[in-house]
């Protein structure tokens, strides 16, 4: 279909205003050709089959992340051979989470993310807090890669890589095809059943005709056998169910090797253990404005975390004034505060609140998405602790995906690592020469 020479689709540059669309194709010479090559008679079942194509992710719109085929103007954009599903692709979250980092470092209106996917990016976050520096540099490298390339090339890359993921995770409410792939259903003992889940059952106890299949086929209904083949395979399926727990107890263990070191009752805590003896000096180097190399660290593993530690808070609040952007944490803090005041103080300071982060004209404006203010402005109608929990939700994940990587980076946070690392590598050689020298 691809091949002009050869009889294919004619690709070709449309001109649109102030720009040129570049190697793209109308949904209309699509269905032709379907129909002229295929011998389909019936534009609907040509429609129906370029759709299937679409969904699988060999042809995609260059303007919608709906992978369907339209018999109409739209336009169309070949997939790079690389990127088909027939090459086995099975993408990682890791692959996931560096392709979003990396959209937000390009900095163009055509590559902004959208909603759902600024979510996936924090869950992402959260959920690759220790390595989110290794995901961090890999997204920058291609983009400098990216960034060497043609203006058009650039473009036909960017959209076909959209495509993809757009099939491995795609839109909310649209369908995965992943979850159908022909080649896994190839592996089934009945190859043109699939997960009955992905379409769901009809209401009337008709079977439904398998998506692999191009041509319609008639209804019938459901007899004895078909349950037994469906009990046989949704047993068939347990085993991938149980991928799912090995990859929870992955996650269990990991987070149990990064905090093991914190755990008094599993490490040797310094200067002693307060749970075992009545020593409570750890408590009070705990509770230090000048924190150990071991509470530093910490701060890395995520912003819970050095929210958590006052004296990460106090470096964290202070990286932020340095960026002129602390009104996020300072508002963050204030509804921390508003949660745990008395219930007669807690009308007034939620006014105060507003006045001074989301009133208009406020002196320390925060930046706050249209679905977080208006509930907030609905919530103080009748004001509560809990009245800013949307706002503060989304304050905190554009710190957590925003400044908190750079104040990782920073060198705040870098040199006090560094310190504190010198400090107790110095403070171990002298315990040393005084054990020799005694």
């Amino acid at each position: 279909i691809q091949d002009e020479k050869a009889g294919g689709v004619s690709i070709r540059t449309v001109k649109s205003f102030l720009s040129k669309i570049p190697s793209v194709v109308s949904g209309a010479d699509i269905v032709q050709w379907l129909m002229k090559n295929l011998s389909v008679e019936d534009p609907a079942e040509a429609i129906h089959l370029g759709s299937l194509i679409a969904a699988h992710g060999y042809i995609f719109p260059i303007s919608d992340h709906v992978l369907t085929l339209k018999d109409d103007g739209t336009l169309y954009r070949f997939q790079s051979p690389y990127f088909w599903p027939s090459n086995c692709w099975e993408p990682e979250n890791t692959d996931y989470a560096i392709y979003l980092c990396k959209r937000t470092m390009q900095n163009k209106a055509r590559l902004e993310l959208a909603d759902y996917e600024a979510e996936n990016l924090a869950r992402l976050q959260r959920a690759f807090a220790r390595k989110w520096e290794f995901i961090f540099m890999q997204a920058e490298a291609q983009v400098k890669i990216d960034r060497k390339k043609d203006k058009a090339e650039r473009k036909i890359l960017d959209s076909q890589e959209r495509a993809f993921w757009d099939v491995h995770r795609p839109v909310p409410g649209c369908v995965n095809t992943t979850e159908m792939d022909i080649r896994k259903c190839r592996r089934e003992r009945n190859p043109h059943r699939v997960k009955k889940s992905v379409y769901g059952v009809p209401d009337d106890g008709q079977s439904q005709p398998s998506p692999v299949h191009i041509s319609s086929q008639p209804t019938r209904k459901t007899t004895k056998e078909d349950v037994q083949k469906e009990i046989t395979f949704l047993n068939s399926q347990l085993d991938r169910h149980c991928m799912k727990v090995s990859k929870v107890a992955d996650s269990l263990m990991g987070y149990t090797e990064q905090f093991m070191e914190y755990d008094p009752f599993v490490s040797t805590t310094e200067p002693s253990n307060p749970w075992i003896n009545d020593d409570t000096s750890f408590w009070d180097v705990e509770a230090s404005r000048d924190p150990s190399q071991q509470r530093v660290k910490k701060w890395g593993f995520s912003l819970e975390e050095a929210l958590k530690d006052p004296a990460g808070r106090d470096q964290f609040l202070k990286f932020l004034e340095s960026e002129f952007s602390s009104e996020n944490l300072r508002f963050w803090l204030a509804v921390q505060d508003l949660k745990r005041r008395p219930l007669q103080d807690v009308s007034s300071r939620a006014q105060e609140i507003w006045q001074e982060f989301l009133a208009e004209g406020a002196p320390s404006s925060i930046n706050l998405d249209s679905h977080s203010y208006e509930r907030t402005s609905q919530n103080l109608k009748d004001p509560g602790r809990y009245s800013y929990e949307d706002a503060q939700e989304h304050i905190f994940k554009l710190m957590k995906s925003d400044s908190y990587a750079r104040f990782l980076r920073s060198n705040i946070y870098q040199d006090l690592l560094l310190a504190r690392k010198k400090g107790k590598s110095l403070t171990g050689k002298r315990l040393t020469g005084l054990m020799q020298s005694s």
